[in-house]
This record gives structure tokens, sequence and C-alpha cells, in this order.
């Protein structure tokens, strides 16, 4: 008669267990489950959705905004917040095309028509410059993530208006007999059927992933953001550490202004206006810590995709632009949410 009661007691506790795994398991999983969810509701409502021609495209939609990921997730692992990636993107492309147009040297009475890869080491460069200045004014001048990144925010993308005087860079395909062909490259050739804007990004998450998992920079970055102060007297060069992310999601940024102009074969001053709040949704999303000290390259990546997917596939089924920044908006809020709730329990 004994026996009964222990074993009722017992089935309830594992029955208590696996629901408390399979609450573990949503949570960690939401974003991948919310990515899944989106492709079947939008397959649903359109037969356009569900094709390979229309995953690629927005795929390649989907690169600008994980490149933007990848640089923000590094930043918000150290506790910082990086305002200025839109700003940099829009420089990075007018930077692009301005060099694409030719450099006029009129001391010499010669134009200069680089070539494309050295617009892009150039690009790259000035991308880590902008980093690298709000890392040192975070990091030695001790002045806070959020005012630094915004005033940088703001010169850069005021910059990129006197240098265009408000106008766009158009036809960057370049001439041939310039030497100056090949921009458009990156925008519209495909790799095996893949275009090669998805190709950089992966090639970007795939070494961040590596930099986090298996070097001692990414120890170092996990250790500072969880808390700086341990982490220092522990013997972690925290302000290299805080100046490296943000010149690494400088670069970042010029990429993804790279593809972007490539996309479009021109490159404006406004553009990547808002795209700095599209990279932090996608870390957000992706499960990291505003805090600092949690998050991966994995989580992430499904972020920027559960607000690529989304966003195209409302414009897919007609949904007006302005429903289409609520239903952002609310991914997004319930994504901290939801990020609060398992950072609470832990």
């Amino acid at each position: 008669m004994s026996v009964t009661p222990a074993i009722d007691t017992k089935a309830a506790a594992n029955g208590s267990k696996r629901k408390k795994s399979l609450v573990e398991l949503l949570f960690e999983g939401r974003a991948f489950f919310a990515l899944i969810a989106i492709v079947v509701v939008f397959s649903l409502m359109s037969p356009n959705y569900f094709t390979v021609s229309n995953f690629l495209i927005m795929a390649s939609h989907v690169a600008i905004f994980g490149l933007l990921a990848i640089g923000m997730l590094l930043v918000i692992l150290n506790g910082g917040i990086d305002l200025s990636v839109g700003s940099t993107l829009g420089l990075a492309g007018v930077v692009a095309g301005f060099l694409m147009q030719g450099v006029v040297l009129p001391q010499l009475g010669v134009i200069l028509y680089p070539s494309v890869w050295v617009v892009v080491i150039l690009t790259c460069l000035l991308g880590a410059v902008v980093g690298a200045v709000n890392g040192v004014l975070i990091a030695y001048l001790r002045v806070p993530a959020f005012v630094a990144t915004l005033g940088v925010l703001y010169v850069a993308r005021g910059i990129a208006l006197l240098m265009t005087n408000g106008l766009t860079y158009n036809n960057l395909g370049g001439r041939p007999e310039l030497g100056n062909t090949g921009f458009d490259w990156l925008g519209f050739n495909r790799l095996g059927g893949i275009p090669i804007g998805v190709i950089v990004l992966l090639v970007f998450a795939v070494v961040c992933h590596i930099l986090l998992t298996r070097t001692a920079f990414g120890r170092w970055l996990y250790a500072s953001g969880g808390n700086e102060r341990a982490a220092e007297l522990s013997g972690v060069p925290v302000r290299r550490v805080k100046i490296t992310v943000y010149v690494l999601s400088g670069i970042c940024a010029a990429v993804a202004g790279l593809v972007l102009s490539s996309q479009l074969t021109s490159a404006g001053p406004t553009a990547g206006m808002t795209y700095e709040l599209t990279a932090i949704a996608a870390v957000v999303i992706g499960g990291a810590a505003l805090t600092g000290g949690r998050g991966t390259v994995i989580g992430t990546m499904l972020g920027a995709f559960v607000i690529g997917f989304l966003s195209d596939g409302l414009v897919i089924i007609g949904v007006s632009a302005y429903w289409q920044t609520v239903f952002t908006g609310a991914v997004i809020v319930t994504a901290v949410l939801l990020n609060s709730i398992k950072y609470a329990r832990r």
C-alpha cells in the first residue's frame, strides 16, 4: 500500500521536470521557433513566399542587417551600445561612391580611378577609424557609450551630407577603360546560386563565432561584459577589448554599406537611417542581454532573419508600411520581455 504514493510522487516530479525542460527549450529556441512560425504563416498566406528565389532575395536583404547585427553583438556583449552603425554605413557608401566617381588631383591635372578592391579596403579602414573614435571616447575619455556613439552618428551623417551636398552618387558600375568596374559584384553576383552578400554575411558570422568561442579575446569579451571590474582585476585588458569591439563594429558597418551600395548601384547620404535600431533589435531577439556578457552569433543571425523575413512577408501580402513598423516594434518588445523573464529566472 505504501508503494503507490511513492510512485505517484516520482511520476509527478518527472512530469514537472519534463514541463520545465520544455519551457526552457522554448525560451532558448524562441528566435528559431519564431522564424519557423513566420515562414509557415506567410507561406499559407501567399504562394509567392515559400520559393527558393524569394528566400534568396530575402536573405540578400537580411545580409545588410545581419552584418550590422554582428558588430552590434560584439559591442552589446561588452556592455555597450553603438548608435553610429547606420551613419557609418551611409558614410561608407558615400566614400565608396566618391572614389568610384574618380578622385580629382587638380595640382597634377589628373583624375584617379581606384580599382574596386582599393575602394573596399579604404572603406573598411574608414569604418575602423570611426569605430576607433568611438572606442577611444568610451574607453579612455569615459564618455558614456550612448552619448559618444550618438555624437558620432551625427558627425558621420553630417560628413556624408557635406560630401554629396545632399545628393546621391549614381551609376557606380564603373567603365572598363577606367579599370574601376566590378563594384556591382557584391550586390548582384552569385556563387553557387547564393548571393555574394549572403556569403559575406556567412563568412563574417563564422569568423565571429570562432572569435567568441575559440579565442582568448572571446573569453575576455564575455568576462568584461559580465563584470568589467572583476575582469580588470583578473588581468583582462578591458580598454583594449572595448576599443577592439567598436573597431570591429565599424568595419561590419562599412562592409554593410558596400553591400547595400552595390545592390542599389548608388550611394546616398541618407542610406542606413534607423538601421542601428534594427541591428539592436536583431541582437535582442537573438537572446542577448543588453547589460552585456550574454549572447551568441547564432542567436543574432536568427534574430536578423526573423526581422528580415517578417518585413518582407508583410510586403508580399500587401500590408501597409505603417503596420510593418507596428509589428516589428511588437516583436522587439516581446523579445525584450522574454529576455527579462529568462535572465530573472536565472
